[in-house]
């Protein structure tokens, strides 16, 4: 979920670049993002993602709003989320923690410290797959 798009592409190249299989999918705003978590609107076949990279300082509906409602969303709330944003305040980090994010990445972040932690996640989502295959 991101408004720049040099960030969205950035973002895309780095993911590009990891060689991880992907489908990216970008949500402008944090209205967007949620109309597409919960196939609204023009949203209404929008595949559910694997995991969320978040920007906080979204128009509409800030990143901050758009994780907590996932958060309290029973449909939601697995999906991780990685919060992506040029933000390092230390409240912005406290409240994304306190909201279960997954990891929190303040850019410019280096394609190696992206990839590894795009890696994590990836490692972190087939294990949670095996678990609900079991």
């Amino acid at each position: 979920v991101e408004d720049n798009p040099g960030d969205v592409r950035l973002t895309q190249e780095a993911i590009n670049e990891s060689g991880l299989d992907h489908n990216l999918t970008v949500a402008e705003d944090g209205v967007e993002a949620l109309a597409m978590l919960r196939n609204e609107g023009d949203h209404a076949n929008a595949p559910r993602p694997d995991m969320i990279l978040l920007d906080l300082g979204l128009p509409k509906l800030d990143g901050r709003e758009v994780l907590a409602e996932i958060k309290a969303d029973p449909d939601l709330k697995r999906i991780p989320v990685v919060v992506l944003t040029k933000s390092s305040a230390e409240i912005d980090i406290l409240q994304s923690y306190n909201l279960q994010v997954h990891n929190y990445l303040t850019k410019p972040i280096s394609v190696e410290h992206f990839n590894m932690v795009i890696g994590a996640v990836q490692t972190y989502l087939r294990a949670i797959a095996r678990i609900f295959k079991s």
